[in-house]
């Protein structure tokens, strides 16, 4: 699928899956070594932000955005996914003070290649979002095709509320 990079185009590995397909099988490290993955965060909601590299700009605005909401909705699961290492979306955490979202990392580039988002030539997973019913099913999905626009706040968030 083609997105672009400071209106340049990318190409990433594949196509992303529709609404109302599952969510493909996952497994991405948290903080402490820890391994989530799909069936880890099945039984609840899931809100998963994908962005390319947390210590940019749009990347640190969105998942703090999203940090900002997380109290408001407790029974939603929200993750962000990077393809930074442990120590460097530690270190991002620690600066801006960041501790409600789980950031989970993507440095071996398996979940964005499962999902269809990965872009090889830069190294990094494509920004989307995606919000996932209590079995896993894609029930919402963004594709931010310019990767350096940020998501649609307000329509994703009004699809979490409705759900709940």
């Amino acid at each position: 699928m083609e997105f672009t990079m400071h209106e340049k185009p990318v190409v990433t590995n594949g196509e992303p899956p529709a609404v109302g397909a599952t969510f493909p099988e996952f497994k991405l490290i948290a903080a402490k070594d820890q391994t989530i993955s799909l069936d880890d965060v099945k039984g609840k909601y899931t809100l998963i932000s994908v962005v390319p590299d947390i210590d940019t700009r749009v990347c640190s605005l969105s998942t703090k955005k999203f940090n900002q909401q997380v109290d408001n909705f407790p029974a939603i699961n929200f993750l962000t996914v990077s393809t930074n290492t442990l120590e460097e979306q530690k270190n991002w955490c620690a600066a801006e003070g960041v501790s409600k979202i789980q950031l989970l990392s993507d440095q071996d580039h398996q979940f964005g290649s499962a999902l269809g988002i990965y872009i090889a030539a830069a190294k990094i997973d494509a920004r989307s979002i995606w919000l996932l019913d209590k079995n896993g099913t894609i029930i919402y999905r963004e594709l931010v095709t310019e990767m350096t626009h940020e998501p649609n706040y307000e329509q994703v968030l009004a699809k979490v509320k409705a759900v709940l």
